[in-house]
């Protein structure tokens, strides 16, 4: 797991806008009919309409893909009670949770009141506003009585997923891990560690799946729950099945399966080894769980082993879950979550850790190979199959128990919607955060004076990205090092301009003279122009001291980009370098060049650098589909600009025949289907959703993509320089931390590429 920081997770929360989710409109509302349509007098229409027929509310309203994350407090996380306000960042992380892995919108909501019911009366009448309830963080015992009773009063699903969640990943591992081990789960002997809300619903679904209760042996803090204690509430009756006590340590022997969901470093080896043969442990406290993976596995090698933590195989993740159940139930309009929506689920997710499994999530977990086995016995968190793999078959399960409103007919229109959803912008970042990881390379960070480089590197190797090296004055370093108690006193660093580096700026001038010879530098100058940085790491990249560089963040573009093309040169048949921007937008990453250095190029030009840009797009895992824009649609308007657009489309169409690729095209066509369907149904773009954009001239590209990032607030990775032989890249000045990141993440997969 990356190592985080008490201050980063502070600065997390409280950089820019404080928290975690925002409430952004969905209509249109810059006009002032926009405003009298949304609120009055046009907002009486649908008003009148729900109170003639309440379903209705789901047509004119988001109450279909509104769930409220609500708590009071009373168990949050494993810190306990400490009050509904000191809940709120988990209820928001929640939320952000449920809208990146399932697209569904939260409100959540935090509520002052431990009795329970208080709780239940308050939850039910604010009910109507949303389309489903997950219920969070709610101690024991009470949990269980306030699911019950909301279930039983209000018609749409409601969830505790502290009971249920770990319930269904764990059931799906064990259902798995059980045929690994060649076991019944009618016959195996489980031992529980632990009887809060978690666990008692783990043993509810582990009996449901066909688990015998004599079998189960569950221990709270007090020991075994058996039928001599007088202590036991209602809940924990039900579980009383045994007659004598029995020592936690000695319950081991023989057992088939251990379920830890208690404290950190409550079972030693010698238990472990005491179980029988191919034991099954799912030791998931957090952050440390019962025994640790390393000690489990040193015991024994015929362990199937799953954690609470992402840093071992076999994550059991609540995310794997939740996310997806509340869709499928919400895509039906069901009024419950039952047992067999829950029991659906878990055969879904078990299901789908025997398929093969996709490169991208090999990749990011920086993997050569992973099947069914012994360490995949459940999907990983990020596997993108799981919301089209687990929300139908939650909301078939609906449909078949009786408890869906809204019946889908087209399941393969379904699962097309489903990955719709996803966001095409989040699968970019991960899928170069992915490729990084799998080979991280050395990056030299050419302003490491600066505390955003600073802390950019440090969030870079934390993640796995990169090995970085430093270049700047060592002392100013050290003492940002030291002031801000950065851990990065392991890292390369290197002064160009330092007696220790004498030696290798005599080597890479007299390098860089014989490249530069003949373009009226002497060799006294080259060996000079070393002390510089730009020129220095430019060096070390060409020399293979380093794989890649970045810089730009406090130098103007032209004093970064000069040296590397003096350097390492541009790439064979390829005659101009240019600048790629890329926008994280809500329609998904929009490509958009030359945005940074050529003033104004030919055709020839233009299809060069488009063919140039196609490529980095296939590299990244994107098929490109562009527009060459102009003020002009297809010959509409006369001038240099459209004609020139024309021209590079007729040269890319003949030399690049599979490049999805049209023009000249106004952008506000090239952006709306609907328009250029109406109105150019002809152009190879017609029913293509264009990701790509190619300017004119440097004006406009760096106008547009200026104006679209300051407009849309939207995130910008780059400029990415496409054309050099080597990777060296430029930052925008004033870039954020998270922005330089994402530029080193680029820059190693470039590395990787060539």
């Amino acid at each position: 797991m990356p190592k985080i920081r008490k201050q980063d997770a502070l600065d997390y929360h409280a950089s820019g806008r404080p928290g975690k989710i925002e409430v952004v409109p969905t209509k249109p509302y810059a006009s002032q009919r926009d405003l009298s349509l949304a609120y009055s007098p046009g907002v009486a229409e649908p008003c009148l309409k729900i109170a003639e027929n309440p379903e209705d509310v789901y047509k004119y309203t988001s109450k279909g893909n509104l769930v409220a994350v609500i708590s009071n407090g009373t168990a949050v996380l494993g810190l306990g009670d400490i009050g509904p306000l000191a809940s709120k960042p988990v209820m928001e992380g929640k939320g952000l949770l449920f809208k990146i892995f399932a697209d569904i919108d939260v409100f959540d909501i935090e509520i002052d009141a431990k009795d329970p019911e208080l709780f239940i009366q308050t939850v039910k009448a604010i009910a109507p506003t949303f389309g489903g309830i997950n219920l969070e963080d709610i101690k024991a015992p009470e949990a269980f009585e306030i699911e019950r009773r909301l279930k039983e009063e209000l018609d749409i699903p409601v969830m505790h997923d502290d009971q249920h969640g770990t319930a269904i990943i764990s059931s799906a591992a064990l259902l798995n891990a059980l045929e690994l081990a060649n076991k019944k789960i009618g016959k195996v002997k489980i031992l529980i560690s632990g009887a809060g809300a978690a666990a008692i619903s783990c043993v509810r679904l582990y009996v449901a799946l066909g688990a015998s209760l004599e079998n189960i042996f569950m221990f709270d803090s007090k020991g075994l729950i058996h039928a001599g204690r007088t202590d036991l509430d209602e809940e924990k009756k039900r579980y009383a099945h045994h007659k004598k006590d029995i020592a936690l340590e000695q319950a081991f022997k023989g057992m088939d399966v251990f379920l830890g969901l208690s404290k950190g470093n409550l079972v030693s080896k010698e238990m472990i080894a005491a179980m029988a043969k191919n034991p099954i442990v799912f030791a998931l406290a957090n952050p440390e769980p019962e025994i640790s993976y390393k000690d489990a596995m040193a015991v024994r090698n015929d362990i199937i082993m799953a954690t609470g933590r992402s840093d071992h195989p076999n994550q059991v993740n609540n995310v794997l879950g939740f996310p997806f159940i509340f869709r499928g139930a919400l895509d039906v309009r069901a009024t419950t979550i039952n047992e067999e929506m829950k029991l659906a689920a878990v055969l879904a997710i078990a299901a789908l850790a025997k398929e093969t499994i996709p490169d991208e999530v090999i990749e990011a977990y920086g993997e050569k190979h992973i099947a069914f086995g012994r360490d995949q016995i459940i999907p990983k968190p990020l596997d993108p199959r799981l919301i089209y793999s687990v929300a139908p078959a939650v909301a078939k399960a609906a449909m078949d128990s009786g408890v869906a409103r809204k019946p889908i007919a087209n399941w393969d229109d379904y699962e097309t919607e489903l990955k719709k959803r996803l966001g095409l912008d989040n699968k970019l970042v991960r899928n170069i955060t992915e490729k990084a990881q799998l080979n991280p390379k050395r990056v030299v960070f050419a302003e490491a004076d600066n505390l955003k480089i600073l802390k950019a590197a440090q969030t870079a190797a934390e993640e796995g990205v990169c090995t970085p090296i430093l270049l700047g004055n060592l002392k100013m370093i050290e003492s940002l090092i030291q002031e801000y108690s950065l851990e990065i006193s392991d890292f390369q660093i290197i002064d160009p301009k330092s007696e220790a580096e004498k030696a290798r700026r005599q080597c890479y001038g007299k390098a860089f003279f014989e490249k530069r010879k003949r373009k009226g530098i002497t060799e006294f100058e080259a060996i000079q122009i070393m002390r510089e940085r730009n020129h220095f790491g430019a060096m070390m990249v060409e020399y293979g001291d380093a794989d890649a560089m970045i810089s730009g963040l406090t130098r103007n573009y032209r004093d970064v980009v000069r040296p590397a093309i003096q350097t390492v040169g541009l790439q064979k048949d390829v005659n101009l370098v240019a600048g790629v921007y890329i926008l994280m937008t809500k329609r998904g990453p929009l490509f958009l060049a030359d945005t940074t250095i050529n003033m104004n190029p030919t055709a020839e030009e233009i299809a060069e650098i488009t063919n140039n840009v196609a490529k980095t797009l296939r590299k990244f895992k994107v098929t490109p589909r562009i527009a060459l824009l102009s003020y002009s649609n297809f010959g509409s308007a006369v001038g240099n600009d459209a004609i020139k657009m024309a021209d590079a489309v007729q040269i890319l169409h003949e030399k690049y025949p599979t490049i999805i690729v049209d023009g000249e095209v106004q952008a506000n066509f090239a952006l709306n289907n609907e328009l250029m369907n109406e109105k150019f149904a002809f152009s190879t773009l017609a029913n293509k959703e264009v990701n790509t954009l190619i300017f004119p001239n440097l004006s406009s590209g760096n106008i547009a993509y200026k104006l679209l990032q300051e407009i849309t607030e939207g995130e910008a990775i780059g400029p990415i320089l496409v054309g050099l032989k080597k990777s060296i890249h430029v930052l925008q000045m004033g870039s954020s931390v998270r922005e330089i990141v994402n530029m080193v993440k680029v820059a190693v997969v470039d590395a990787q590429n060539k």
